[in-house]
C-alpha cells in the first residue's frame, strides 16, 4: 500500500474519532428534557353557596357558629331542603338547634337533620345516648342569679339539716354531682338575644332541666326530698383538672400513640361526661363557731326509754318496775 492511501486512512480515522468525541460531549452536556406536569386548578362549582358542616356532628350536638359554613355547591346537585345563602335562614338562625341524625364533615345541612328549639322532639334529640332529662327547681337566689344558660355545665349542690337528740342540728352542704349539661331553663331551650344590642339577655328562672344518667336522675329525685338544691356554674377551663382526675381514677384510657385526634377525642369524652361520687362537703362549723361539725348523737334515746332527756319516777307493782317520766300519766 502506498503512502498516499495510508495518509488518507489515518486522516479518516482521526476525523471519525474527533466526530465521535464531540458527539459524546454534546450528548453528555445537554440535560434530558423534564416532563413538566401541568397543574390544573379544579374548576369552582357553578352554583349557589349552601350551608355545610365544618366537622363531624354526632347525634344530639347543639350547633354553634364554628360548626357551620357556606360553601359553593354544583347547581345541578342543590336540593330544596338545603340552606342556601341569601335566603331567610342563615347561620345565626340555626345556632342552638340540635342535630337529629349524624352529619359528616362537609355534608350539607338539611332541614330534616336538625331540630329547632320549640319543635316537637327537640329535647329528646338534644339528649345523648343513654341519658335522661331531669328538671331541678332552682329559686332565683340559688341559680347563679340567672347566669346559667342552655349548654353550660353545672354542679349540683345539696343543702340539708340533720336533726339530733340533743344540741343544735347539723347544717351541711354537699356537692353531689358534677359536670351536668344544662338543656333548658324553664321552658326555653335557647338563649334570648336582645335585638338592639345583640347580646344574650340575663333573666331569672325557677326550673332548670339537666342531662343526667338514669342513676343520677333517681338521686336528684331523692335529693329534692332531703333538702334544697342549688347549681354551681363550672368554668370552661375545668377540663384539664377533670382529665387528670379521670386518668388517675382509670376512667379514661390514655392512647399509646401521640395522635392529636385520639387525644382530642379523649378530652372531649371527659368534658362531656357527668360524674357522681368523690363529693365534697362543708358543715355549719366551717362557717360559724356556733354550729356543729359532726352528726348529732342519736344513741341517747335510741332505745326509746322514757325520760331519757329528763327526770323519771320508777313505779313498782309487785315484781314489775316501770319507769315513768315526770309529768307523764301512767
Amino acid at each position: 500500500m502506498d503512502s498516499r492511501k495510508i495518509i488518507l486512512l489515518v486522516g479518516a480515522l482521526v476525523v471519525a474519532a474527533v466526530t465521535a468525541f464531540m458527539a459524546r460531549s454534546l450528548v453528555a452536556g445537554s440535560a434530558a428534557p423534564q416532563a413538566a406536569a401541568a397543574i390544573v386548578a379544579p374548576a369552582a362549582p357553578v352554583g349557589p353557596e349552601v350551608l355545610v358542616a365544618t366537622k363531624s356532628l354526632p347525634l344530639g350536638t347543639i350547633l354553634d357558629a364554628t360548626a357551620l359554613k357556606y360553601q359553593p355547591w354544583p347547581k345541578e346537585l342543590v336540593e330544596n331542603v338545603y340552606f342556601i345563602k341569601g335566603t331567610k335562614d342563615d347561620v345565626k338562625s340555626l345556632i342552638g338547634t340540635v342535630v337529629r341524625t349524624p352529619i359528616t364533615a362537609g355534608q350539607p345541612i338539611t332541614q330534616g337533620t336538625i331540630v329547632k328549639p320549640g319543635d316537637r322532639g327537640f329535647l329528646a334529640a338534644a339528649l345523648g345516648p343513654g341519658m335522661r332529662a331531669v328538671t331541678v327547681p332552682t329559686p332565683g337566689s340559688s341559680s347563679v342569679s340567672g347566669f346559667v344558660f342552655p349548654g353550660d355545665r353545672v354542679d349540683v349542690v345539696l343543702t340539708q339539716t340533720v336533726p339530733g337528740a340533743s344540741g343544735p342540728p347539723l347544717k351541711v352542704s354537699e356537692t353531689v354531682m358534677r359536670n351536668l349539661r344544662v338543656l333548658a331553663t324553664d321552658t326555653r331551650t335557647d338563649n334570648t338575644v336582645n335585638p338592639d344590642t345583640g347580646k344574650t339577655e340575663v333573666r331569672g328562672f325557677n326550673n332548670v332541666t339537666l342531662e343526667a344518667t338514669p342513676r343520677m336522675a333517681e338521686q336528684i329525685a331523692v335529693a329534692q326530698t332531703l333538702g334544697s338544691l342549688s347549681l354551681s356554674l363550672r368554668s370552661l377551663a375545668d377540663n384539664a383538672s377533670e382529665l387528670e382526675q379521670a386518668i388517675a381514677r382509670g376512667d379514661v384510657n390514655v392512647p399509646d400513640s401521640k395522635d392529636p385526634k385520639a387525644e382530642k377525642a379523649m378530652i372531649t369524652k371527659v368534658a362531656g361526661q357527668p360524674s357522681i361520687g368523690n363529693s365534697t362537703f362543708s358543715t355549719g362549723a366551717d362557717v360559724s363557731r356556733f354550729q356543729r361539725r359532726t352528726v348529732p348523737n342519736q344513741s341517747d334515746n335510741a332505745s326509746g326509754t322514757p325520760g331519757a332527756d329528763g327526770p323519771v319516777v320508777r313505779v313498782a307493782r309487785g315484781n314489775n318496775v316501770t319507769a315513768v317520766a315526770v309529768g307523764e300519766k301512767k
